[in-house]
């Protein structure tokens, strides 16, 4: 038996136009060269009917013949390619390349090989023939005749082989290097960091990165760890603390403290302020009691019970109270009325002194402002053809009080110096009475005593 087949070689010029700087253009003429392959087409019959990749057996001619790739398949190529039959497989070249198709070697004669010996079975590149006359696919990651680089992964593949740089890095020539994966469309939401073969994601101040590594979702800080001393308020991307009423926030935002309200005015309480966390409170002094938040009211002592003895009355005052004895008439005087006494004409004790005397009582608070009309003294009984002289007869030797007559009738008595307390002032002012018909002539006494509170109020 006696076969012969024949090779071919395919040769390709491809012409590529380049733009070059200036406008100047130039023409590079790439000629490849593919491997020569053995054409399965021989010219005598066989008796094996088993053919490589890219062949297929003719049951008539009874030899291998090439597949047209090309007719078979109508969108082998993409891109624009064209698609060229070849021995045993197809090209995609550019339309423009030109195909070169060198003859086929001279026949085999008979005399160069013993024609009872098996026709051995050509195989394409990157396969070998095995013991069973078969086409086998070389391994070349395995035997280490590949080309990759240190750093490249090598993989097979029918035929041939492929290199492969790590996860994160790409090949840049015949190196693997790293790939940035932040100079691409934002894989992270907030910030990439490139890592050699990686990256990682980072996220802003309040915010935490999401299970999927990439996105960003808001830290509940209040929920975390409550940072704030009082009340905490998240919102995107931070919180924010807010201190209970009384209090304000410090430097850091954070921790609360104690706002003194006592500090910002004088006239926050009318006495007295008293700070306290959170908040103030109005004290008054003894005597007093506290009227609504800030002011100040006294305590009329003679009506909250017993405080004075028997024969004593109460006289209530700013901030205080005393009892006075209920007949304060003293010999020769005798008492006629509550708070009056009365000294007889017909009892010679009597003579050169005042007819009778009033005892009045008042308080006036410290710091009065001056001057002031604080009491008014008035004749109880008129009679015809009588002049009334009104004087201060004692008490005022500080020269603090002014008694003005504003009529025949009546007087007001000035608070004219400022006066200060706790003090007791006992003024007696004097109305003289006389007749100059009757040749008649009288005095009586008001015996006022003044109280001056030790608080303006």
């Amino acid at each position: 038996m006696s076969w012969r087949g024949s090779v071919g070689c395919l040769y390709i010029s491809l012409c590529i136009s380049v733009s070059l700087i200036a406008e100047m253009k130039t023409y590079i003429i790439l000629s490849v060269i593919l491997r020569c392959v053995f054409s399965q087409e021989g010219d005598e019959s066989i008796t094996y009917t088993q053919c490589t990749d890219g062949y297929e057996y003719d049951p008539v001619r009874q030899q291998c013949k090439d597949i047209d790739e090309c007719g078979i398949f109508v969108d082998s190529c993409k891109g624009g390619l064209k698609c060229y039959n070849h021995y045993g497989g197809y090209l995609c070249l550019p339309k423009t390349a030109n195909i070169i198709v060198s003859p086929p070697p001279p026949a085999e004669t008979s005399t160069t090989r013993n024609p009872n010996l098996p026709r051995p079975v050509p195989c394409a590149v990157g396969f070998t023939l095995d013991e069973q006359n078969k086409c086998q696919d070389v391994d070349e990651c395995q035997k280490g005749t590949h080309n990759c680089s240190p750093g490249q992964t090598c993989y097979n593949t029918r035929g041939s082989f492929t290199c492969q740089c790590p996860p994160g890095y790409q090949i840049h020539g015949d190196q693997c290097i790293d790939k940035d994966e932040c100079s691409q469309p934002p894989y992270c939401l907030h910030r990439c960091v490139n890592t050699p073969g990686s990256y990682y994601c980072q996220c802003n101040t309040g915010f935490q990165l999401a299970s999927n590594n990439h996105t960003c979702i808001d830290v509940n800080e209040c929920e975390v760890n409550n940072p704030c001393q009082h009340q905490c308020y998240n919102i995107i991307g931070s919180f924010m603390c807010q201190c209970d009423q009384g209090y304000e926030l410090n430097r850091d935002l954070t921790t609360c403290r104690d706002i003194d309200e006592c500090s910002f005015s004088s006239y926050m309480c009318q006495y007295q302020c008293v700070n306290q966390p959170g908040s103030y409170s109005c004290i008054c002094p003894e005597g007093y009691q506290l009227q609504g938040t800030r002011m100040c009211k006294d305590i009329n002592e003679c009506e909250t019970g017993n405080v004075c003895v028997e024969d004593e009355m109460c006289w209530n005052y700013y901030g205080g109270h005393r009892c006075y004895p209920r007949n304060r008439c003293e010999e020769p005087y005798i008492r006629t009325a509550e708070n009056r006494c009365v000294c007889p004409s017909g009892n010679m004790l009597c003579r050169g002194l005042a007819h009778s005397i009033v005892y009045k009582y008042m308080s006036i608070p410290l710091d009065r402002a001056i001057p002031a009309d604080i009491f008014q003294i008035q004749a109880t009984n008129i009679y015809a053809n009588t002049i009334n002289t009104f004087r201060i007869k004692s008490g005022n030797e500080g020269g603090e009080f002014f008694l003005r007559q504003s009529s025949n009738v009546n007087a007001m008595l000035v608070l004219v110096k400022p006066v200060t307390g706790p003090r007791e002032y006992i003024v007696d002012l004097e109305m003289i009475t006389s007749n100059t018909l009757l040749n008649y002539r009288s005095s009586s006494l008001l015996r006022l005593t003044i109280i001056v509170g030790p608080y303006p109020f």
